[in-house]
């Protein structure tokens, strides 16, 4: 808990948001309030910080279509502009800028207007068009005594039949324009059969036309309207290199965004913090590591302390996880499941390995491994931002050249198709060809699997033990490592692989632990519940051995992936029989061909990867939803600030 004087506020909330390692807590979630209702929130200069932020995320947005195209896959990997501190602490600081902002919106404001004239100028030349044969002055139709005018379209299909209605009230009909579709017309009465006209008209769909407040021929109106628009036209292109000329300040407008969306975030954290007449009180979360810099920065102020305090019963910390170089990659995995409860195990360090090598055997082609690892070695010096999965991308093909060293597969069969010369060597560093002995890819994704699922039960063992929850250690994992474990090793009997009386030993070896999952595996509600939930939890063994079989989407993605490079190597092959281009054909296929299939097969072996943590591993132990760590820290949409 950090209380400080008012005064001080702003620049300790800087500091804090400078080293971005303490998450604080609104009036809402925090504790003392709940003691201490009385305490109030005290709203300071947000709403004035908010309205200048947007007015700047629109002028940014606006001026986005006067920057010169900077296109190519280089930006789009580092969108934000890199600055060093200097240009920042400079353009933050020139309140100049405020008055380009203005400039800016009133550029905007000019140009969205004369694109609304111009609009509506267009759309009164395109209404003319078809009445410029028209030579009567338009005012004089509307000042006749004695007669009456309707001006309009009249579709052609009831053209004929409106004349004949039209005739017994002796009414005139003028054709100005006729068209496929329509016929421009102009249909004169006397006033007193006005309304039996209008009858007949509006029978025959009549479009009326009124040329209200226009004088002069529809041509002079034309030429005016014209002469109208080459002058809006001509103001637009001035606004428009105003526009472009604005643009240039660009960075320094996404500058001052991004200072200003930090600011607000000081600021929001301040007027939603509770608060008495003279201070503020911030409760929150830092990491243990973190308690003595946290007690540093907060010293440097004079009216500021601060405190440790017990969390709460009912209070739930948030979670942060923290691995070493090698597995912190992986935490991206775990991130997509979502963040393991503060009592829980961190399982980044745990799925790691076997991320790695199902992936890998989802591949098996070293030829793909090496075009990944190029991959992933150029994004990571061009992209910016989190680069967790590249390099665990990266990591990845590592394995997955050596599994396809093991294999033999570079780029499928590429070596024996192409390049004969280096068969030896293949088969000199390969252990065995999936293709000719599909059964053992098939056990060793079998053994994988379940040896993945046992980890699983053993971590969540050793975790019980760790919490000294003995009892669900005993009966909830305990048992089943027992229990499956016993019958592998009496499957293994039955087969011949282990002698029978160590197959007997372990047959009734099982009985025990089952014993244990039917009368204890439950144990809340009555006896009969928990004897019935122990009876269902003692069947749901079988259903180990559909998480196990489910592995063999390892053997059989793999499989697939040489399948199909070896299929379009044969396509290379005829294709270098065609007559002049057969060379150039075959280069062709081979690159679009693989490059598919590395795709392809690279996205499905990370999805099917991901589904066997997800579904068959983690649920063996992990709990989930957990609250992320949030520490107020300084976020940048727009720029890079180099150290």
């Amino acid at each position: 808990m950090i209380v400080s004087h008012r005064s001080q506020v702003p620049e300790l909330l800087e500091s804090l948001q400078q080293v971005g390692i303490c998450q604080l807590l609104d009036a809402e979630q925090s504790y003392i309030t709940k003691q201490y209702p009385e305490l109030c929130c005290k709203i300071g200069s947000e709403r004035q910080t908010r309205d200048l932020l947007g007015k700047l995320n629109q002028v940014t947005d606006f001026l986005k279509n006067y920057v010169p195209p900077q296109g190519g896959i280089a930006n789009a990997l580092a969108p934000r502009r890199v600055i060093d501190k200097n240009k920042y602490e400079k353009v933050t600081s020139d309140k100049s800028i405020f008055e380009k902002i203005e400039d800016c919106r009133s550029c905007q404001q000019k140009i969205e207007q004369l694109a609304g004239e111009i609009e509506n100028i267009n759309g009164k030349l395109s209404a003319l068009q078809p009445w410029k044969k028209l030579d009567t002055p338009l005012e004089q139709m509307n000042e006749l005594k004695n007669v009456r005018c309707f001006v309009g379209f009249l579709p052609a299909q009831y053209r004929s039949e409106a004349e004949e209605k039209l005739q017994q009230f002796n009414a005139g009909m003028e054709i100005v324009n006729e068209m496929p579709v329509h016929t421009t017309c102009i249909i004169v009465c006397l006033k007193e059969d006005g309304g039996e006209v209008q009858k007949i008209l509006r029978s025959a769909d009549f479009e009326q036309v009124s040329f209200e407040s226009m004088t002069g021929t529809v041509q002079e109106n034309i030429q005016h309207l014209e002469k109208q628009l080459k002058q809006v036209k001509q103001q637009l292109a001035g606004q428009q290199e105003k526009a472009k000329e604005l643009a240039k300040e660009q960075l320094d407008f996404q500058i001052v965004a991004d200072h200003l969306s930090n600011l607000l975030k000081r600021q929001d954290t301040q007027g939603t913090a509770p608060a008495t007449e003279q201070t503020a009180i911030f409760e929150g979360w830092v990491r243990r590591k973190d308690l003595s810099r946290l007690g540093e920065i907060v010293s440097q102020f004079d009216a500021a302390s601060i405190s440790e305090v017990q969390p709460a019963e009912d209070e739930e910390p948030p979670v942060e996880i923290e691995n070493k170089r090698g597995i912190k990659p992986f935490e991206v995995i775990t991130r997509l499941y979502g963040m393991p409860r503060y009592f829980e195990v961190d399982p980044t360090a745990m799925l790691a390995p076997f991320f790695a090598i199902f992936f890998a055997l989802c591949l098996t082609d070293a030829g793909y491994g090496i075009i990944i690892i190029l991959a992933m070695v150029w994004l990571i010096k061009k992209m910016q931002g989190d680069k967790k999965l590249l390099w665990m991308l990266g990591i990845c093909s590592v394995f997955t050249v050596v599994a396809g060293v093991l294999t033999g597969g570079w780029f499928g069969d590429a070596v024996q198709q192409f390049v004969p010369a280096l068969e030896p060597l293949r088969k000199k560093f390969m252990w065995f060809d999936p293709l000719d002995k599909p059964m053992m890819f098939f056990y060793i994704a079998l053994i994988l699997g379940y040896a993945q699922i046992i980890f699983g039960l053993f971590i969540a063992f050793v975790h019980n033990l760790a919490r000294r929850d003995y009892v669900a250690a005993v009966f909830d994992q305990l048992t089943w490592l027992v229990m499956l474990n016993s019958i592998v090793v009496y499957g293994f009997a039955k087969s011949g692989v282990v002698s029978a009386e160590v197959g007997s030993f372990f047959g009734y070896l099982a009985l025990v632990p089952a014993a244990g999952i039917f009368l204890f595996s439950q144990r809340e509600g009555g006896i009969g519940g928990r004897l019935g939930m122990g009876a269902y939890n003692l069947f749901s063994a079988i259903f180990y051995m559909g998480d196990v079989l489910s592995y063999l989407r390892l053997m059989a993605l793999g499989m697939v992936t040489a399948g199909l490079a070896m299929a379009i190597n044969v396509i290379a092959k005829i294709a270098l029989d065609i007559p002049y281009i057969g060379a150039v054909v075959m280069v062709l296929v081979l690159i679009g061909g693989h490059l598919f299939n590395l795709a392809i097969s690279g996205l499905s072996a990370f999805v099917h990867t991901l589904r066997l943590q997800y579904v068959e591993f983690f649920p063996k132990f992990l709990q989930g939803g957990g609250r992320d760590f949030q520490p107020l820290k300084k976020e940048y949409q727009h720029i890079h600030i180099k150290s």
